[in-house]
């Protein structure tokens, strides 16, 4: 049967763990060919092993225009051209008060959370170009959305992308390149885990307890999966799409429409790291 991304090639950051790695194994079995950049390989290999050449691995750090510019580069050279480009790369960045920020790290959020996602519109945009078209996507935020959803830095980065998706979206209309971004709300990846200061070595039980506990924090009541966004992520990757620009969807299980999930997701968080921590220090 074929896929409904047949014939097309990706490049998606941050693809070899969590939301981007979930796109990048849909993305694959829709027929796409998939070029992952990542610090790590992660489960590229993995992937590599089901899917064939039909996925590679590039280390890209998206702080530097070289390496993003050699990772559109590489999916040119190796698969053809690019139609779709994920920017998903990121981190939580500096969660320090904002009389105590440290310029260092708050220009390293910066530089990943949003000046990365710039990078990959640059180098993106120009292969899409000779390709006559394509869609440039973006991790965005919850966050990005409201004042409230995250630490400041972090939530000033994601207003960014979304207005750079919106912008984007008005300059490369004509080119027949669409911009949108995906605003996702609490996703049960590592990066969840760390922003509440859980090891990596715990981040998998804290995962899965959570997703027992958190449910009260969205009017659907779960905690966001990384599929979630990857469906997302497929559906402004194919012709389904066709017809939407300059949008930031949310994927956050109705968190960003309730005034009061704010608070009510905060809580369900807050006591599921205190539950999780009282089991992980309670005597067998």
């Amino acid at each position: 049967m074929a896929g409904v991304l047949d014939g097309k090639v990706a490049v998606i950051t941050g693809g070899a763990a969590g939301m981007g790695l979930a796109t990048s194994r849909l993305f694959l079995e829709q027929g796409a060919k998939v070029v992952v950049g990542d610090l790590q390989e992660g489960e590229t290999g993995a992937l590599a092993a089901t899917f064939g050449d039909a996925v590679s691995y590039l280390r890209t750090d998206v702080l530097f225009e070289g390496d993003v510019e050699a990772l559109v580069g590489h999916a040119v050279q190796t698969y053809g051209g690019l139609d779709v480009l994920f920017n998903n790369a990121g981190y939580g960045g500096t969660i320090a008060e904002l009389d105590q920020l440290k310029m260092e790290s708050v220009d390293r959020t910066i530089g990943v959370l949003l000046r990365g996602v710039i990078l990959g519109y640059k180098h993106g945009v120009a292969a899409m170009k000779a390709r006559g078209g394509g869609s440039m996507i973006s991790t965005a935020s919850v966050a990005g959305l409201t004042g409230g959803g995250g630490p400041v830095i972090y939530s000033v980065c994601k207003a960014g992308v979304i207005h750079l998706a919106k912008c984007a979206a008005i300059e490369l209309a004509p080119h027949g390149i669409r911009s949108n971004a995906i605003c996702p709300g609490a996703i049960r990846t590592q990066l969840l885990s760390r922003a509440y200061g859980i090891s990596k070595e715990e981040a998998e039980p804290f995962r899965a307890f959570l997703a027992e506990r958190a449910e009260a924090g969205h009017p659907i009541p779960r905690i966001g999966e990384p599929d979630d966004i990857a469906q997302t992520a497929l559906f402004l990757a194919s012709p389904a799409s066709k017809f939407v620009t300059g949008q930031a969807i949310a994927v956050d299980g109705g968190y960003s429409a309730d005034p009061a999930a704010d608070q009510g997701q905060r809580a369900a968080l807050s006591e599921a790291l205190k539950a999780f921590r009282a089991r992980a220090t309670t005597p067998a």
